[in-house]
């Protein structure tokens, strides 16, 4: 099962905010023996976020979007989410009371009494406007819910509320896909070589262990450290072991400079 992020926002592409959610996704995948196979970022617009969401729907991917379901003029995922599968979008009636019991709750901090008349009111009533068929998504932060659409979950763009989100997605609904195997991880650096060279070596070695992925990141050095190659091999401990072996022993043989990376 592949799992996807989507990040929405032109503060994020223009650079006002820096993303955070990406970090953290990977962050608590990993927590539960998951990875993350692709991510992408989209500005708020509606026709794009729309044919993002039609390709992903089209699949069988667990898709994570944080950001524009809000309810101001530039939060279009709602919207794009129901364009995108051709459903309109109806109020959701529990998210409507959530949103209601918000409204009254805020009133009562202010020492107010609540108008769910007021026009500002019947606005946030709009974020509990979904798809036809969405799910709630519970949001522990101020209960004004995100939405599912089959194993696409939409969240909120505020950290302190879709980090919870997501974890609460992941272990109410596929709590099955986690592997709590341990990973292990072995790496050396290898001095003034191209990977080309270096290239039937990781051939051989993802052949020989299937359970071990290779990995290889260049590094063009600078004014205090040389060039050079991080290389190593992931996955199964048990495997991964003897593919560290068999890659140094490889590094012996071409008479490559290398050092060991410690753990």
């Amino acid at each position: 099962m592949n799992i996807g992020l989507i990040v929405i926002g032109d503060e994020i592409l223009s650079g006002k905010r820096v993303d955070q959610h990406f970090p953290k996704v990977v962050q608590i995948l990993a927590a539960r023996g998951l990875q993350l196979s692709w991510a992408e970022y989209l500005g708020d617009e509606p026709e794009r976020i729309a044919a993002t969401l039609k390709r992903t729907f089209a699949t069988h991917d667990i898709v994570f979007s944080c950001g524009g379901i809000g309810a101001t003029p530039d939060d279009h995922t709602r919207q794009a989410a129901a364009a995108a599968l051709g459903r309109p979008l109806v109020l959701h009636e529990e998210g409507r009371r959530n949103i209601e019991q918000r409204i009254v709750q805020m009133a009562r901090e202010a020492g107010n009494e609540a108008d769910l008349g007021a026009p500002e009111n019947l606005q946030r009533l709009k974020m509990a406007e979904f798809a036809q068929g969405a799910e709630l998504i519970p949001n522990p932060y101020n209960n004004v819910a995100g939405f599912a659409l089959g194993t696409h979950y939409f969240v909120p763009g505020f950290p302190v509320m879709a980090w919870p989100m997501i974890e609460w997605v992941l272990d109410t609904h596929h709590a099955d896909l986690f592997n709590r195997t341990p990973r292990a991880e072995r790496a050396v650096l290898v001095y003034e070589a191209a990977e080309s060279a270096l290239t039937p070596l990781m051939v051989a070695l993802e052949s020989a262990w299937p359970g071990i992925k290779i990995f290889s990141l260049p590094s063009v050095g600078n004014a205090t450290t040389r060039r050079h190659i991080e290389l190593g091999v992931k996955g199964a401990p048990d495997q991964v072991a003897a593919a560290f072996d068999a890659l140094c022993a490889g590094l012996d043989r071409l008479r490559a400079e290398y050092v060991r990376v410690q753990q």
